[in-house]
């Protein structure tokens, strides 16, 4: 994707940025207990507290990765969507309340509420930071992909400014600055999500689209002279090479030195070459855009209607359209996708982005990304299970989330935060319908990136509100980060030094050690973000959840409802949970991509681990509990 820098996008980042900042600075002043730094002294407002869990939730997955998945798969990115929704459902009815009772700083201070237990510090804690970090990890790829665009630096320096922003809030003021940054950028996300989502709908649906900044790219096609089924002749251009590929011929052709790729395809019974979109990866590092450098511009934009009905008739453009009647009209049409092979070349590597036009029937159904109906497999309806699994058990064991529960006053606070929070997340998940959709037929799509979706969409309409959009999604990142560092931060500092080791910090060590903690963390997600680059980052919060779900869900509801369970059990569940999901992640067809081999040698075909990881650590916990009878029973803090 070729960007080039914008001036009020910057403009309005930096406005963002120094509020953060300030507000950093600020509530540093008020800062002088480990109770303030860690849990914001327990003073939020609930009504406060449930626009921050909204906005400590509706993370770079939800705003860029969500959207993204939606312009690229249709119904199956939002089934992202339902599933983090959904999941607010058992942190509602069976943990707020309760959760709040138990605990004081972090979520293993809750776990080990009835038990003294250095086993069950050391394994939360762990369990804290692991699932920490890999929500970390999709945070700062989108920080990566948000600071092209908006500054023309690189994507790795993207992640590094984001980092030590982050570092900067946390290691000054804690929960409480980071408390009112998760609310105004919360606030504000769903306010100009409300806004885009007017725009698309006023916009209508166009076959072809044309803004201030045409987006919307038209491909050769040229005629071959065909022998066999094979390419031998294409006038005017030398053929290089012919490679099938999953089903698909690609035929790559060189004029005046430059080379580019194109799909063979039979139409009309015609044997046609339509023009793909190609990204080659140089030896040194250089990156050409259909085989010419950055400067030449010829890498666009894609994603728009081929055929648009309205009422049974076939239209050029609908105009301004409802809610319903937007969705009816893309039903009803043709959407061209991009799909990408990727393969090695003349010693470098191709990555081949083509077009496949999709029934809008199908674009609004299940099964273009999981396979569940029709083309499905085995290993395909257990992955769709076991992602659906993950996102609906996860939300109530991921520990940034659980720890803002010691933020409000008292339980029946931490209840009506919550439910404040279902509204206002399920409000803005319905937007990002609108917002993917209108990003997979208006000529927006970044194809290197699909997390660029919204903000590109943004963009058409309007650099200013393109401006706006891409500030808050940069202090979407800032606060879901900020949230993640100050959890990571405590489960090192307060649980592991001084619980578990026993150092029996200060109130004022407690609270040095910990930012020396957000240092380090941020230091290894800045690394982690790096590598992770170009992944969709709702796919990668993903993993997050199935983690949370499978090592720290187990241990909670059997700590809460059943009187049997022990300190054994849960330590030990807690690790199988944290090892075997740890395992099928890092053994999965993703990763096996990311080694460099072939992800269909991959050991196994399950991207998602819950649904094995999860049963595993429910079994352990109740059989440990057996075996392993616990000590004594301690009343329940307050």
């Amino acid at each position: 994707m070729i960007y080039s820098l914008s001036w009020p996008a910057l403009l309005c980042f930096l406005l963002f940025a120094g509020i953060v900042i300030w507000l950093s600075f600020y509530f540093a002043r008020k800062t002088n207990s480990s109770s303030s730094y860690y849990a914001a002294g327990g003073k939020i407002h609930w009504g406060v507290n449930g626009i921050a869990f909204a906005g400590d939730y509706l993370s770079a997955a939800s705003f860029l990765g969500i959207c993204g998945m939606i312009a690229v798969s249709g119904f199956d990115g939002f089934l992202y969507a339902i599933g983090f929704l959904a999941g607010w459902i058992v942190a509602l009815f069976l943990i707020a309340e309760p959760f709040k009772r138990l605990g004081k700083f972090t979520f293993t201070d809750a776990l080990n509420a009835r038990f003294n237990s250095r086993a069950i510090t050391l394994s939360a804690s762990v369990s804290t930071l692991i699932i920490s970090i890999f929500y970390l990890i999709p945070q700062m790829v989108g920080a990566g992909d948000l600071v092209t665009p908006l500054l023309g630096l690189p994507h790795w320096m993207g992640v590094v400014i984001v980092g030590l922003i982050v570092i900067l809030i946390v290691a000054s003021a804690g929960m409480t600055s980071t408390t009112y940054v998760q609310f105004l950028k919360g606030g504000l996300l769903i306010v100009l999500s409300i806004v885009l989502t007017f725009y698309t709908l006023n916009n209508g649906l166009s076959a072809s689209p044309d803004f201030e900044n045409k987006q919307y790219h038209k491909f050769l096609t040229l005629e071959p002279s065909v022998e066999n089924g094979t390419v031998k002749e294409v006038e005017g251009w030398e053929v290089l090479e012919q490679k099938e590929i999953n089903g698909r011929t690609f035929v790559a052709l060189e004029k005046n030195n430059v080379e580019r790729w194109f799909e063979s395809v039979l139409g009309n019974d015609k044997h046609l070459l339509k023009e793909a979109l190609s990204v080659t990866h140089e030896a040194d590092g250089q990156t050409l855009y259909n085989g010419l450098e950055k400067e030449a511009g010829e890498f666009f934009q894609v994603g728009h209607l081929e055929k648009i009905l309205k009422d049974g008739l076939e239209v050029e453009k609908t105009g301004s359209l409802g809610p319903l009647s937007f969705i009816a009209a893309i039903q009803q049409s043709e959407i061209v996708r991009f799909n990408l092979e990727k393969f090695q070349h003349n010693g470098r590597q191709v990555s081949i982005y083509y077009q496949e036009t999709t029934a809008g029937s199908d674009f609004l159904l299940p099964g273009l990304k999981y396979k569940i109906g029709k083309d499905a497999n085995w290993w395909s309806k257990l992955d769709f299970i076991s992602l659906m699994m993950a996102l609906f058990l996860g939300t109530a064991a991921l520990p940034h989330i659980l720890i803002r529960y010691y933020t409000v006053k008292s339980s029946k606070d931490a209840r009506k935060s919550t439910i404040l929070a279902i509204a206002a997340i399920g409000a803005f998940y319905l937007l990002t319908l609108y917002m993917g959709l209108g990003a997979a037929v208006n000529g927006v799509l970044d194809v290197e990136s699909s997390n660029m979706a919204a903000p590109l969409l943004a963009k058409a309409f309007g650099t200013f509100l393109f401006s706006l959009i891409s500030a808050v999604a940069f202090a979407t990142v800032l606060g879901t980060v900020a949230g993640l560092i100050v959890a990571s931060s405590g489960a090192i500092a307060h649980d592991f030094i001084d619980v578990y080791l026993k150092k029996n910090l200060s109130d004022s060590g407690k609270v040095k050690t910990g930012k020396i903690a957000a240092f380090v963390v941020g230091a290894i997600s800045i690394l982690l973000g790096i590598a992770f680059k170009g992944m969709n980052v709702s796919f990668l919060v993903g993993w997050a959840f199935a983690i949370a779900a499978s090592a720290n869900l187990p241990a909670i509801l059997f700590l809460l409802f059943w009187d049997k369970t022990s300190e054994k059990g849960i330590s030990i569940s807690i690790i199988v949970g944290i090892v075997s999901s740890l395992l099928i992640i890092l053994t999965s067809p993703t990763m096996w991509d990311r080694y460099g081999f072939n992800a269909s040698d991959a050991i196994h075909h399950l991207e998602n681990p819950a649904l094995i990881s999860f049963p595993l650590a429910v079994l352990a916990v109740y059989v440990f509990s057996i075996l392993f009878p616990k000590k004594k029973l301690e009343a329940v803090k307050g």
